[in-house]
């Protein structure tokens, strides 16, 4: 996996203090490159600083635009986006800001998107962050790309669809921000199911507040295992603080909608991808609300799998922790399926965005075949979101478009 080097942080950034002075895996700066932020959003104010915009404005002049993969569901689809503090928790990537604080985007079919703008893919604020983080990524390139310009397929503060649905939280991959998954979110609203996006503050890759302050990861360089344990367990922490939250509706001031008025947490799964889905194995493991786990990809090691929920688990032919993921993985029992001629990023939305930068020039067939592989990216992320439809459909039950799925 690719890793950050150390960098400097700016003083929109806050000063490291982790568990270990040592730090995470690679997947740290690649979510920056679908980060769905979105400034003006429904229960956020718009404060994006006028040096982020303008710094977003320099880098976006006549770049490419990467374009997400469009749901493929009945329904249109909307977004709004939340914050929740855990006073009962001291942030644990930097103690000196206090209580935790986690940042989700609630992806839900919607009534009627007429009047309502797609969401951006990008604050301006972190725009200007990724412009400083995409020369190290593994690849990525340095100048050519608007990664300020790309707009979601879901429209901000549109009204729900009425009925109550499924609801599924997806935690994200180690450093990625929430919604380097908006493709597959997107897709699974469209079917009629309530997808809760979980960003990690501190160590995804870079996050929009509601003050306006974009908080930059402080994770560099491989990881070792007391502060990956660390990342795992505050993840499970941050996701049943979200459950917790979500099942309060008193604690959900802000929200332009009833959240008991769509939601049924009755019927909740989740999913992740990497680290998240490990996290997404213990989540489930530890918290009866979960009645379903998807892992997409990642190590189930850290814990003694009980065994005792519907699991399913999707991995690639192409990443180079393999080995260690077929052990983590042997005698459990699951549905499986392996992508062929696929790579890690592949359950991301870099399958859309990696090779529209390959077939502009931007990126080589190296890296290309090293974030989502050489072979049809489009085809495998397609395969990824029927596994998930079907998966949560069966297990989770729901409104008529989850059911029926072709195989």
């Amino acid at each position: 996996m690719s890793t950050y080097p150390p960098r400097t942080h700016s003083a929109r950034t806050h000063s490291p203090r982790t568990p270990s002075r040592r730090t995470l895996l690679g997947a740290a700066v690649l979510g920056a490159a679908a980060s769905v932020g979105l400034t003006g959003f429904p229960g956020f104010p718009a404060q994006a600083s006028a040096q982020a915009a303008a710094r977003a404005a320099a880098r976006a002049s006549a770049g490419l635009v990467p374009v997400l993969p469009a749901p493929t569901g009945p329904h249109p689809v909307g977004v709004v986006r939340h914050a929740f503090t855990d006073p009962a928790r001291t942030d644990p990537w930097d103690p000196a800001l206090g209580a935790r604080q986690v940042v989700v985007g609630i992806v839900y079919p919607a009534r009627s998107v007429i009047g309502y703008p797609r969401a951006p893919q990008l604050t301006p604020g972190e725009a200007g962050t990724f412009g400083t983080l995409a020369p190290l990524v593994r690849g990525l390139p340095a100048a050519g790309v608007d990664w300020a310009g790309t707009l979601t397929h879901a429209h901000a503060g549109a009204p729900p669809l009425p009925g109550r649905r499924p609801v599924v939280l997806y935690t994200p991959g180690g450093g990625d921000a929430r919604t380097l998954g908006t493709g597959l979110a997107e897709g699974l609203a469209s079917h009629g199911t309530v997808v809760v996006l979980v960003d990690h503050p501190g160590e995804a890759s870079q996050v929009e507040l509601p003050d306006g302050t974009v908080r930059e990861t402080v994770l560099h360089g491989p990881p070792d295992p007391a502060t990956f344990r660390t990342m795992v367990e505050t993840r499970v922490a941050d996701l049943r603080l979200v459950l917790d939250r979500l099942d309060r509706p008193d604690r959900l001031d802000g929200l332009p909608y009833a959240a008991t008025a769509f939601m049924d947490l009755r019927r909740t799964g989740v999913y992740g991808h990497s680290a998240g889905g490990t996290a997404a194995a213990l989540l489930a493991a530890r918290d009866p609300r979960v009645r379903a786990v998807a892992n997409l990809e990642g190590y189930l090691d850290l814990e003694p799998w009980p065994g005792d929920r519907p699991l399913l688990l999707l991995r690639t032919d192409g990443f180079e922790g393999a080995g260690r993921i077929e052990r983590s993985w042997a005698g459990l029992r699951a549905r499986r399926r392996t992508l062929r001629a696929a790579n890690h990023w592949v359950f991301t939305d870099h399958a859309a965005i990696v090779p529209r930068l390959h077939a502009a020039g931007l990126v080589p067939d190296a890296v290309r075949d090293g974030l989502v592989g050489p072979g049809d990216a489009a085809a495998s992320f397609a395969t990824v979101r029927r596994e998930l439809r079907g998966f949560f459909g069966r297990e989770l039950g729901g409104p008529r478009g989850l059911r029926g799925l072709r195989r």
